[in-house]
């Protein structure tokens, strides 16, 4: 690693210091804490690092040569580098990751923040990511980004260089309007390192580590850092991409559910208004006029199931569903019976006969019954929209061994043995030629599932194909949900 920035110090006139520049000058990078301790204190000015970078100077870059087979860290050192190694890959987010290395090299580099900060796709941006203090309050937030052109971070990305700037105060009165140095300043921040993270020879972010004293970095410290680094880039890279991918899962399921909503209720007067027309409130129709509007509102109902699971799937993706546990539901009357009025329609155009076994007696659980009815109502639905035509549904409902069970039955193709993985996954639908004519989202299951999931319960498949298909599902009548 070298000095970007190098200057001789001249001889030191009156200082009394002589003895410890040839100290420093023998021992190079092994001079110790003490050492630097006591020099900090005299403020030599002028005087160099093992790197030849000046003391007094307020910004250096270091060039990321490696350090060479002659550079050895201490051994407090390198037990940091051996246990980052071992244990940052195991971080399962870039939070936890930051803290790690925050916690655990405390003790081997003077740190009182450490933040990390990611370049956008246009590699134009630096965005911050994750921000770790010893201090209150923090000025320079999670989320706060700048553009890095004409910037002192500029050589940092596209030159891969390392930037140690000594005194905050100093480089703030030199450029007043870095609003980042601004607030780095008013949180007391004095001193900072900025070394690019590298991936697979890319750029991908930056890692911070600053102090509230001035002058606090030389080339031990800068060394250091750049072996911290080095070691982070490829961990923190796959947690960040990890975040951004469920970052835009929640956005896409956000925007669902606001389209969903946004057509809930001009479909629902649509389908109303098309009934009025039937019944002859606003004149009697001719059969053929009966006809398209009966068409217009199969479409109109068919609309109505998207938004319906797409509503579903907002609501169990996007983080804020939570179960309203209501303790001693009864099933039959807050479930079941709810649910089979909720497909009537679906079930009459299939001209399914329905039989409901009704249990021994009054069957409770401590549930959400509106949400098991979203389940219910999705596993009716399949049997009639994918079920034999005429042919029987079946619901049962019992409890036993302290659990209680649901299930639909129904007459029909069923599925193959080799699609039974291909269920209860998001927007997954089987590849049945019978099936390729039925619409649907693919959404229905894999609602289900989860919601199912969130009661503590569990659901399974089950089919003879060509001859049935059975979907079932239990959860604990008393227990932990969520």
């Amino acid at each position: 690693m070298h000095a970007a920035h190098r200057t001789h110090c001249g001889p030191i006139a009156k200082s009394g210091l002589n003895s410890a520049v040839c100290m420093v000058n023998e021992l190079g990078v092994g001079w110790g804490e003490a050492a630097l301790s006591w020099l900090d204190e005299k403020r030599v000015p002028g005087m160099l690092f093992g790197m030849n970078a000046q003391r007094d100077d307020i910004i250096t870059y270091f060039d990321q040569a490696p350090g060479g087979s002659s550079w050895r860290f201490a051994d407090a050192e390198q037990r940091v580098l051996e246990q980052i190694n071992q244990k940052v890959a195991a971080g399962r987010s870039l939070d936890e990751v930051v803290e790690f290395v925050f916690s655990s090299t405390a003790a081997v580099l003077p740190c009182d923040r450490i933040s990390l900060a990611f370049l956008d796709d246009d590699g134009e941006r630096l965005t911050s990511h994750v921000v770790k203090t010893l201090y209150d309050p923090i000025y320079l937030q999670k989320g706060f980004w700048q553009g890095i052109r004409g910037s002192s971070l500029e050589s940092v990305i596209r030159g891969g260089q390392l930037r140690v700037i000594n005194d905050l105060e100093a480089y703030l009165a030199e450029h007043p309007g870095s609003v980042s140095t601004k607030l780095l300043v008013k949180e007391g921040v004095r001193s900072s390192m900025t070394c690019p993270l590298r991936v697979d020879e890319r750029i991908v972010g930056v890692l911070f580590r600053s102090s509230r004293r001035p002058f606090a970095y030389g080339e031990r410290e800068a060394r250091l850092h750049h072996a911290m680094a080095e070691r982070l880039s490829q961990a923190v890279e796959k947690a960040w991409m990890i975040e951004r991918l469920a970052a835009a899962n929640r956005a896409y399921t956000e925007m669902l559910g606001f389209v969903a909503h946004e057509l809930k209720g001009p479909l629902a007067g649509l389908i109303m208004e098309g009934h009025l027309l039937i019944a002859g409130y606003l004149g009697r129709l001719k059969p053929q006029q009966e006809e398209r509007v009966r068409r217009m509102i199969q479409r109109a109902e068919y609309l109505t199931g998207l938004v319906r699971d797409y509503l579903d799937l907002a609501a169990v993706e996007g983080g804020d569903l939570k179960l309203r546990v209501q303790p001693g539901v009864d099933v039959m009357e807050a479930i079941v019976k709810p649910a089979v009025d909720s497909t009537a329609g679906v079930l009459q155009e299939s001209n399914m006969n329905l039989k409901i076994e009704q249990p021994t007696s009054t069957v409770t659980a401590d549930c959400d019954p509106e949400m098991l009815k979203i389940v219910l109502v999705n596993l009716l639905s399949n049997a009639a929209k994918y079920g034999k035509a005429s042919g029987e549904i079946r619901v049962k409902v019992e409890s036993r061994e302290g659990r209680v069970f649901f299930s639909v039955w129904n007459e029909g193709i069923g599925f193959r043995e080799a699609d039974q993985t291909r269920l209860f996954k998001r927007f997954s639908r089987l590849a049945t030629p019978e099936f390729a004519r039925i619409r649907g989202t693919g959404l229905g299951l894999y609602t289900a599932w989860r919601i199912v999931q969130l009661h503590g319960g569990r659901i399974r498949a089950s089919s003879e194909y060509g001859k049935w298909a059975e979907f079932a599902f239990e959860i604990p009548i008393q227990g932990n949900v969520g």
